[in-house]
């Protein structure tokens, strides 16, 4: 995936969050979206990956050299960020049947391979809701990185993960995020690899 950025901007009001934002973010490549805390790392990722209508500009998405219809973007994209929920009825179980729905799994993988892949085999009839905040941003990175899509938008990847998850991340971003578009919106460099390519939310204003 490819995604084509044009005098790209977003504002609220009369504030511009960023503006004249030109770009070309590359499948194979991981860039880290950085910038102070409310300068528009959050607002950015979205109007990327299409929850947030952009104030002026344009995006294209490329798969190769083909356009891909808006329409038809989501089943690009895979998302992990603290403020989107999941559905707390569900036990693990359930989130991951209705998940894989509308996704397919990344290497073939089954149903219980999700499971330990995820680290979380042992709360598998426990309802989301009875979930720690740790288990819950797990859960949302495993969905994320498991999922067989092209790109991988990830805001604030390690909040609420204690060190071991930590580094069960920063592992499988390295074996799942090789060949696809990653974009991670972050402060923390340790949440982004030393290859990553920063975009500057500073320099957008």
């Amino acid at each position: 995936m490819k995604i084509v950025i044009e005098n790209l901007g977003k504002r609220f009001n009369r504030e511009w969050i960023f503006k004249n934002f030109n770009f070309t973010f590359e499948q194979g490549n991981c860039y880290a979206i950085v910038g102070p805390n409310g300068s528009g790392k959050s607002t950015l990722m979205q109007v990327l990956w299409g929850m947030v209508p952009p104030s002026s500009g344009t995006l294209s998405y490329f798969n190769q050299e083909n356009l891909i219809p808006i329409e038809e973007v989501y089943q690009q994209v895979s998302i992990a960020t603290p403020y989107l929920e999941l559905i707390e009825e569900f036990t693990l179980n359930e989130m991951i049947d209705f998940h894989f729905k509308f996704k397919s799994v990344i290497d073939g993988h089954s149903h219980q391979d999700l499971l330990e892949l995820i680290e979380l085999g042992h709360a598998r009839d426990k309802q989301i809701a009875n979930f720690s905040s740790g288990m819950r941003q797990r859960l949302k990175l495993g969905l994320a990185f498991f999922s067989n899509t092209s790109s991988l938008f990830l805001d604030e990847p390690t909040s609420n993960l204690d060190k071991k998850a930590i580094d069960w991340y920063q592992t499988n971003l390295t074996k799942y995020g090789a060949s696809r578009l990653v974009l991670i919106a972050s402060n923390t460099d340790y949440e982004y690899p030393e290859s990553a390519q920063k975009v500057d939310l500073m320099s957008l204003k």
